[in-house]
């Protein structure tokens, strides 16, 4: 028994033109990567939209979700929250000024090292990741 064929979407089309206007080349990654490419795109909006009912953006929730799965008591130098995290070091200082400015996170000095600050989670930032990261998890559930 074979499967039913799906009908033609925009990136078929695609593959078909070139076919006919450039048959000696291979298009076929084209199937694959425009594909990629759109499903990326409705990820990354659906994920927003997420990300968008509790407050935050994909870096804010980042932040906070890296500094709740490093345990108690959730609390990391601006390094390590960024070498734990999806955030660039860059977008790491503005978003703890971000986070710390609506109370969801702290900066204090390092007790071992006076150079260096911890960011610690709040308990308004804990209770944020805790009602965020089901949603969030359901999302991408559903997505799959």
């Amino acid at each position: 028994m074979s499967e039913p064929s799906q009908p033609p979407d925009h990136v078929d089309r695609v593959l078909e033109q070139w076919a006919r206007e450039r048959p000696d080349l291979d298009a076929s990654p084209m199937a694959v990567i425009g594909r990629m490419g759109r499903l990326a795109r409705i990820v990354e909006a659906e994920l927003n939209h997420t990300f968008a009912r509790h407050g935050l953006d994909r870096s804010s929730f980042d932040v906070l979700a890296t500094l709740r799965r490093s345990g108690p008591p959730y609390r990391l130098t601006p390094g390590a929250l960024t070498r734990s995290s999806m955030v660039t070091s860059g977008a790491v200082s503005q978003r703890l000024d971000r986070l710390q400015a609506r109370g969801l996170i702290t900066r204090t000095p390092n007790a071992t090292d006076r150079r260096s600050m911890d960011v610690a989670l709040t308990d308004e930032g804990h209770a944020l990741i805790e009602r965020a990261l089901p949603d969030h998890l359901d999302t991408e559930h559903r997505l799959l």
